[in-house]
């Protein structure tokens, strides 16, 4: 029990035995930054099965002006993903509401608010393998293709 509280003082920095450990959890605790913004638009990850558009539109509200506020759906189930996206009208806005909410709770989940990645370009489509005429010989004129082995393998 002694040895769980210790523990606890030191990952909390509220230790008074050792200033040396609060020194040290203290610069990795606010060392961390996070990344700036530079869109108002934020990714929210940890969302509820019960969240719906109204309900995460009200949470953010109060941090600015709101243009959207989506829950992504599974398309076969018709289930929120867990996971949404906002978009306010400034930069400003959007990191004003990014510290307020990230790691607070919203429909019993804790969520986290990021910066919104941009949409990636699709993939082109994957062409079909190039058939080599020695190991897959086309077949000939009466519908049999010739055996070309080289040698055994077995």
């Amino acid at each position: 029990m002694a040895y769980t509280s210790a523990f606890r003082r030191i990952l909390t920095g509220s230790s008074t035995h050792s200033p040396i450990f609060r020194s040290q959890f203290a610069w990795i605790r606010h060392s961390s930054t996070l990344p700036t913004l530079t869109s108002p638009k934020l990714f929210i990850s940890g969302i509820s099965k019960n969240t719906t558009d109204e309900s995460l539109f009200n949470a953010f509200a109060p941090f600015g002006r709101l243009f959207d506020a989506k829950v992504i759906m599974d398309r076969a189930s018709g289930k929120p993903k867990g996971f949404g996206f906002i978009t306010y009208e400034t930069v400003e806005e959007a990191e004003k509401a990014r510290e307020e909410m990230n790691a607070k709770y919203l429909d019993g989940w804790v969520i986290f608010v990021d910066p919104a990645r941009p949409r990636e370009p699709p993939s082109p489509p994957r062409q079909p393998p190039q058939q080599d005429l020695h190991l897959n010989p086309k077949p000939t004129e009466n519908l049999f293709a010739t055996n070309r082995t080289l040698g055994w393998s077995g």
